[in-house]
């Protein structure tokens, strides 16, 4: 019934709790762990947050002291559970919930009173995104759909309060049923399945969403129309990996690629289409919410191996220089800054394109564009498209203008798709062409509130016309431990490829120990969709790439972010984020969520739980969170985590209890809104 495969208890191996002592080292040790906790302690540095209760010294005590103990909970006898008495002192990772369970809501009997109860949003809360809030947007332009771009809530417009469930709400299906069906209770709207009813997205069964992997341009579903592109670029040798797909509506696309090792980027805004990338998460499908606005995408230049749009009505022609005028199926009147009504044109000149030049920076030397819907193949469904023959012939050549701009290759116009191919290098570009210009001095890869500029983003000089600027990857699966060109080139400060093969390894090493300690990453199903909140070069993912799941890779704005483009060249997906801010996606999105030193990376930068609110947000009930950093950083953590309705547990480093860095694991108890009503 939906239900994730059941687990066993978090048990410590006996074989790490018999550790050969000796009195004279653990006595030295215990006397210098303590004089240095008791000397933190007294400095009281980090975050502002709620003070350590007695208990939390005690773990701190034992974590740092202790020669025989691997694990420490709250207290000196079991962490405290919402399960039955006498189950011991593991925490239950296992999901339990096929449908709301009685008992679920945490009682703050026998709580520490130096622990601040986070209590629970209204109801009305349930789909909160912070930085795309519905009513907050309606405060900014609505010009180039700018008012459906990022705008996050500051000061007291934060909430300070935990987001609940639906009522009703379900453990997802697991992978791959989920990417054909969800809980009608998790995403309880109906809308798409009205208005999207023709084109095949999705239906209502019951209390279940149908997905049957349809779409506006792929009546025949999704894996027919990628086959059909499979017969103009090349999808099954490994050459291409990471895919971004504009406007996805529910994902299929992005679905049906995965059983071709394909890793696609989707993203729509939250707009009128509601839910639709709640949609896709839900079923499994790598997503977030997004829009072509003014910003630049948040993702590095040249990281996508494939672009798409299919009926994604983006008008990828417009937007430029004052003097150009164009139309789109908007029927606009372009300027610097604002678009009017106009009427129909016959003609088009321009090439600014802004958009496209966008997706020409994210993609690939040598990357592919596909585009299917309006324009292409107008003389056929232009009558269904409501527009005339002349309309869409003159943005189709609006189109193909921009591309030949950016010295883009048509590869060929079959049908209802059109392909175009990015060049290698920028060696024969530069001498052909004269506009838009090539950017001067903006870097390539600063995409986080970033302005899009009308000018090309020049890809990295080559020694000779045939060479692929920046050098060529890998296929995968090699492309994922290969040492990748930006750190072969040394692009990437203080990595080198030593470095990185080490890098590599130590991470292999840290995830075998998490599925010694976390049993349930061994049964497929459990944990599908994965965020690393500080993914530095992605070896946290690559160490998972095996398993039945992805993993969106977040580099933090406020460390070293040009890692997020090796992340890529690993063949992996990822975003920039600031964890003082919301992240760009719906409610209970994760499975799992692993942060290595988010906390010490935010020290004195936000409040803590600022972020700790912001992850209980994204994580569905029962998910689970593995945090690691310094012992006195996670007693913080733990303190305050103690009172959202978390149940906790540190765990000694993979190296032993005398590293100072220890792992605290979460499990997020179950509840929904009806249940803290009640």
């Amino acid at each position: 019934m939906g239900v994730r495969p059941a687990a066993t208890k978090l048990n410590i191996s006996p074989a790490a709790a018999r550790r050969p002592s000796s009195f004279l080292p653990i006595a030295t040790v215990a006397l210098l762990c303590s004089a240095s906790y008791f000397l933190g302690a007294w400095q009281h540095g980090g975050f502002s947050s709620p003070s350590a209760s007695p208990s939390s010294v005690s773990v701190a005590t034992a974590v740092a002291c202790t020669t025989t103990t691997t694990a420490t909970t709250r207290s000196a006898t079991r962490p405290r559970k919402r399960t039955p008495a006498g189950q011991g002192q593991a925490l239950d990772f296992s999901a339990h919930h096929a449908a709301a369970a009685d008992g679920a809501v945490l009682s703050s009997s026998g709580d520490s009173a130096a622990t601040r109860r986070y209590q629970a949003c209204p109801a009305r809360y349930s789909e909160y995104t912070p930085c795309e809030d519905v009513k907050r947007s309606l405060r900014y332009p609505r010009e180039r759909l700018v008012y459906r771009e990022r705008h996050c809530p500051t000061g007291r417009e934060r909430l300070r309060c935990l987001v609940p469930a639906p009522s009703g709400y379900r453990n997802p299906f697991p992978w791959p049923a989920s990417r054909d069906v969800a809980w009608f209770a998790n995403v309880p709207h109906k809308e798409l399945t009205v208005e999207k009813a023709v084109q095949n997205w999705i239906r209502v069964d019951g209390d279940k969403f149908r997905f049957p992997g349809g779409g506006t341009m792929f009546p025949h579903g999704a894996d027919a129309y990628i086959d059909d592109i499979g017969k103009l670029i090349p999808l099954h040798d490994g050459s291409v990996r990471t895919a971004l797909d504009t406007g996805c509506g529910v994902a299929s696309w992005g679905a049906y690629l995965l059983s071709r090792d394909i890793l696609a980027m989707s993203f729509a805004p939250r707009d009128s289409h509601e839910a639709q990338v709640q949609f896709a998460l839900e079923r499994g499908v790598p997503a977030m919410i997004g829009v072509l606005a003014s910003n630049r995408l948040t993702y590095p230049a040249r990281a996508f191996d494939m672009a798409h749009c299919s009926r994604c009505l983006i008008p990828w022609h417009l937007y430029g220089s004052v003097s150009h005028i164009a139309r789109s199926p908007y029927t606009l009147m372009i300027s610097s800054s604002e678009y009017t009504l106009i009427g129909h044109y016959r003609t088009c000149q321009c090439a600014d394109g802004l958009y496209l030049i966008e997706v020409d920076r994210v993609l690939r030397p040598g990357g592919y564009w596909i585009l299917s819907g309006p324009p292409i193949n107008w003389k056929k469904y232009w009558k269904g498209w409501e527009r005339t023959k002349e309309d869409l012939n003159a943005e189709q050549q609006a189109i193909e203008a921009v591309a030949r701009s950016l010295c883009w290759k048509k590869i060929k116009e079959a049908g209802d798709i059109a392909v175009w191919q990015k060049p290698a290098n920028h060696a024969s570009c530069k001498a052909s062409r004269k506009s838009p210009p090539f950017c001067s001095h903006k870097n390539p890869d600063a995409a986080w509130y970033d302005k899009m500029e009308v000018c090309v983003t020049p890809l990295p000089e080559v020694s000779d016309a045939s060479k692929v600027a920046g050098s060529a990857l890998k296929k995968w699966p090699q492309r994922l431990t290969a040492v990748p060109p930006r750190i072969s080139r040394g692009s990437i400060k203080g990595v080198t490829s030593k470095a990185f093969v080490q890098d590599t390894e130590l991470w292999r090493k840290r995830v075998q120990h998490y599925k010694g300690v976390i049993n349930q990453f061994e049964q497929k199903g459990r944990y599908r969709n994965v965020l690393d909140m500080n993914a530095g070069l992605g070896g946290f993912a690559a160490a998972l790439a095996s398993d039945p799941l992805w993993v969106m890779n977040m580099v933090p704005t406020v460390g070293n972010s040009s890692t997020l483009g090796v992340v890529y060249e690993r063949g992996l997906i990822g975003s920039y984020q600031d964890w003082c801010e919301g992240m760009s996606t719906y409610p209970r999105t994760y499975d799992l969520i692993h942060a290595d030193s988010v906390f010490t990376l935010y020290k004195n930068r936000c409040e803590m739980d600022i972020i700790l609110l912001e992850m209980d947000r994204i994580l569905r009930p029962e998910g689970t969170v593995i945090i690691r950093d310094d012992v006195d950083m996670l007693v913080k953590v733990k303190s305050a985590a103690d009172g959202m309705r978390w149940d906790s547990q540190i765990v000694d480093h993979e190296d032993g209890p005398l590293v100072r860095e220890k792992i605290l694991l979460v499990v997020k108890t179950y509840w929904t809104a009806k249940e803290q009503d009640q």
